[in-house]
C-alpha cells in the first residue's frame, strides 16, 4: 500500500511539472528572442541573480551559460545590498529570477540596475510585480500549479527549461563545437571523451624518425632509445614514406640473419594508418582497435605525407578515454 501511495505521489508531480513545461513551450515569443540576441551581443558578463530555490537555479543557468562559451556568473541577492553590487558593470547584463517578481530582497539590485542603465532580464510570473515593470527584456513564465502546493517545484523546473533554452541558443548561434567544449572542460570524464589527438600525442624530438636509406643496424638503436616500439621512415624531403613496428622486426629477423645491414626501405611497410591531429583521441583508439594495431602516425589533413606526432594506444587507455 505504501509503495502505491508513494509512485502515486511521484507521478503526480512530475504530471504537475510537465505541465508547466508545455505551458511554457506555448509562451516562448519575441523576448526570449531579445534576451538571447542581446547575451550574443554583450561584450562583458552575464549576470544571474534570484531568492531562495530561484536562486539556485540562477547559480545553475549562469553555470550552463559559462560552460558553453558565454562569460556568466550569479550573485546573492542579500550579498548584493552589501557590496556586491559593485561586481555589475554597465556593460553586463543582469538576468533577474522571481515567481512573483516582489522579492525584497531583489528591490535594490533592480533599482542599482534601473538607475546606472544596466540590462535587465526578467524572468517573473506576474506582470502586475515591480520586477516586471522594472525589466528591459521581460520574460514571462507561465502560473503553475506547485508539487505539494507550496514548495518551489513547477516554477523552479520552468525557470531551468528556460535557462537551458537561453544557453543552447546562444551556443548554437555561436557554432560552440565539441573542441570548444573540451577547452572550457579540461577535467572529469567529458573533458577526457573530448581530447583530441594533438592533445596526448608524442611529438618533436620524441618521434622515431629514420631516413629510409638508414641501415637497420642504427635504425634499432633509435627503436630502442625512443621506446615507442615503431619508426616513422621519411625521405629526404622530409616525407613520410613508411613504418616499420618491433613485431615487424622480430618476424623478418628470424627470416634474415644479415637484415641488420639492409636499407630501411626494404623492410618497412608502405602508405602507413594515419590519423588528422585534430580528431578526437577516442576515434584514434577506434581506429587502432579496427586495424589491429597499437600506433598511428599523425598529420595535419593539409599536409598529409607530413607526420608531425605519434599517437600510442597505452596513451589513450592512461588518458581514461574509451
Amino acid at each position: 500500500m505504501l509503495k502505491k501511495k508513494f509512485i502515486s505521489t511521484a507521478r503526480e508531480v512530475i504530471n504537475l511539472e510537465v505541465k508547466a513545461l508545455q505551458n511554457l513551450k506555448k509562451t516562448i515569443n519575441n523576448s526570449f528572442n531579445q534576451a538571447v540576441s542581446e547575451i550574443i551581443r554583450c561584450q562583458s558578463k552575464v549576470i544571474l541573480c534570484g531568492v531562495g530555490k530561484s536562486g539556485i537555479i540562477a547559480s545553475k543557468i549562469a553555470a550552463t551559460l559559462a560552460s558553453v562559451g558565454t562569460p556568466s556568473f550569479s550573485i546573492s541577492a542579500s550579498e548584493a545590498s552589501h557590496g556586491d553590487l559593485g561586481m555589475i558593470s554597465k556593460k553586463d547584463i543582469l538576468i533577474l529570477l522571481s515567481n512573483s517578481g516582489e522579492t525584497s530582497e531583489l528591490k535594490n539590485i533592480i533599482q542599482y540596475a534601473n538607475r546606472n542603465k544596466i540590462l535587465l532580464i526578467g524572468i517573473v510570473s506576474r506582470k502586475d510585480s515591480v520586477l516586471y515593470k522594472a525589466s528591459d527584456i521581460k520574460i514571462i513564465i507561465p502560473k503553475v500549479m506547485e508539487a505539494g502546493g507550496i514548495v518551489p517545484t513547477s516554477s523552479t523546473t520552468a525557470q531551468l527549461a528556460l535557462g537551458d533554452a537561453l544557453a543552447i541558443s546562444t551556443m548554437k548561434y555561436r557554432k560552440f563545437s565539441k573542441i570548444d567544449f573540451k577547452k572550457l572542460h579540461p577535467a572529469g570524464s567529458l573533458g577526457a571523451q573530448l581530447r583530441t589527438v594533438e592533445d596526448i600525442m608524442v611529438k618533436g624530438g620524441k618521434i622515431p624518425f629514420v631516413n629510409e636509406n638508414l641501415k637497420m643496424s642504427k635504425a634499432l638503436k633509435i627503436l630502442t632509445e625512443k621506446k615507442l616500439g615503431i619508426l616513422i621512415v621519411r625521405n629526404k624531403k622530409r616525407k613520410t614514406t613508411g613504418i616499420i613496428t618491433d613485431g615487424q622486426i622480430r618476424r623478418f629477423s628470424q627470416k634474415n640473419l644479415n637484415f641488420q645491414t639492409l636499407p630501411v626501405k626494404q623492410i618497412m611497410t608502405k602508405k602507413p594508418i594515419s590519423i588528422d591531429k585534430n580528431e578526437l583521441a577516442a576515434k584514434a583508439l577506434s581506429v587502432m582497435n579496427g586495424k589491429k594495431i597499437t600506433s598511428l602516425i599523425v598529420n595535419n589533413k593539409r599536409k598529409p605525407s607530413i607526420t608531425i606526432g605519434v599517437i600510442h594506444v597505452h596513451t589513450i587507455l592512461q588518458s581514461n578515454i574509451s
